[in-house]
């Protein structure tokens, strides 16, 4: 686990940490919702807008120095994914463009009186746009259900609605709303022995667990580099025999080749340089806890997501112990200890007599910042009633702290006495 000198030089490389309000240190727990930045992103990323400001594949040197800034982060991203081809990622705006790009190509493959399955525990942008792409070719959406009462996947569900007629499923590696993991190898298996293709959406559950695609067998997996210290780009990788056989929406003059013949215009080549750079810093931090300097990139990123699993599960079983001491406060999802490997870091949770944004507010005014509504976790706010007011969302990150657990706790307390 991280100690708390690991932690204190974790800190200072990001700037907005000093951050103060009414003389007390800024309270980062929206996380979830976005991390903070190290300087040394910000600094890659203004490097390259500054000297590598060019497009591909010109015959002069600052051309070239892109193609080998992006082909450099496709190895990387690769890495980070879990992956073993560099060719099978595709860089975007953000998830959610991305994933509204590849629904509207695999419905191609779709016809009247297919299936589609998603779930009510995924964010919005792994539902509407398989939804909408349904729609389009007459194929019918079924929903997997959840637990209310801990907010998990209900997985007898999910053996229901998929079916042999099921194309595709989608579904999240891990709730951004309440944190609840999801059996991802069990279901990707059930859905392939169906003859179903499967998308996950990763983007809540890569800041805080090794990815391992390769491992998963899935085929498609989504996520977004601005919850894992980057900037605001999205990814997906793919298995390459889909990327090659399935026709992206397309100009003509682009590439036909993967994965670039997905990447729709001209990329955000200086942020995705900020992604090799966000993978880059996870790596150093897994070589600096393990004292094995030259480790692979790959070996040194399952260092740091062992060390950084340890210490954010101690924050939030932490933060959930002190919250329940509070009657006024019931807690969405798992609550017991003796099932930390079945969630996250995140938690969300109601305040009797004050809604969520009311309790935002409060906090924020305390400098500690969450989110409150339902953070495009739309489909699990409607199923727990929770709509229109949502709840209050926390979470946790690796440059977090004990004592801001405490704080929090503490300014809660106060809060509720008022």
């Amino acid at each position: 686990m991280l100690t708390s000198e690991n932690v204190k030089v974790i800190r200072a490389q990001f700037p907005s940490l000093v951050r103060k309000q009414d003389g007390l240190p800024v309270i980062y727990f929206d996380g979830p919702a976005g991390s903070q930045v190290p300087q040394r992103v910000a600094d890659r990323i203004s490097h390259c807008l500054i000297h590598h400001s060019a497009n591909r594949s010109g015959k002069f040197s600052t051309s070239r120095e892109v193609d080998q800034i992006m082909e450099t982060a496709h190895g990387a991203a690769a890495d980070f994914f879990g992956a073993s081809d560099a060719k099978e990622v595709v860089f975007g705006a953000n998830m959610t463009t991305l994933t509204l790009h590849f629904s509207r190509a695999l419905a191609r493959t779709w016809s009247e009186g297919d299936e589609v399955v998603v779930t009510r525990l995924d964010h919005d942008a792994n539902v509407t746009p398989w939804v909408l792409a349904a729609q389009d070719r007459g194929v019918v959406v079924r929903y997997v259900d959840i637990h209310p009462q801990d907010c998990t996947l209900d997985v007898e569900d999910f053996y229901r609605q998929v079916s042999e007629r099921t194309k595709l499923v989608a579904f999240t590696c891990a709730s951004n709303s309440v944190g609840s993991r999801t059996p991802i190898r069990r279901l990707v298996d059930f859905a392939h022995q169906r003859g179903a293709m499967v998308y996950l959406d990763a983007t809540h559950f890569a800041p805080h667990a090794r990815m391992k695609v390769n491992e998963w067998d899935a085929d498609f997996v989504a996520c977004s580099a601005y919850k894992f210290y980057g900037p605001h780009i999205g990814m997906v990788w793919a298995k390459r025999p889909w990327l090659e056989q399935i026709a992206p929406y397309k100009l003509r003059p682009s590439p036909n080749t993967v994965p670039a013949s997905w990447m729709t215009g001209t990329q955000n080549h200086a942020c995705i340089a900020g992604v090799t750079e966000a993978i880059d810093y996870l790596a150093d931090l897994g070589r600096s806890i393990s004292g094995q300097a030259d480790i692979s990139r790959a070996v040194a990123l399952d260092q740091a997501f062992n060390h950084i699993e340890q210490y954010e599960q101690s924050l939030i079983w932490k933060l959930i112990d002190g919250l329940q001491q509070y009657s006024r406060i019931q807690i969405a999802g798992i609550v017991d200890p003796a099932r930390s490997c079945d969630r996250v870091p995140t938690i969300a949770f109601t305040v009797d007599g004050m809604t969520s944004a009311e309790t935002a507010e409060r906090l924020g005014d305390m400098g500690i910042y969450a989110w409150h509504g339902n953070y495009y976790a739309l489909q699990l706010s409607e199923r727990l009633g929770r709509e229109p007011t949502g709840m209050l969302r926390l979470g946790m990150m690796h440059y977090n702290t004990h004592q801001e657990v405490e704080r929090c706790v503490e300014s809660i307390g106060r809060l509720l006495t008022r």
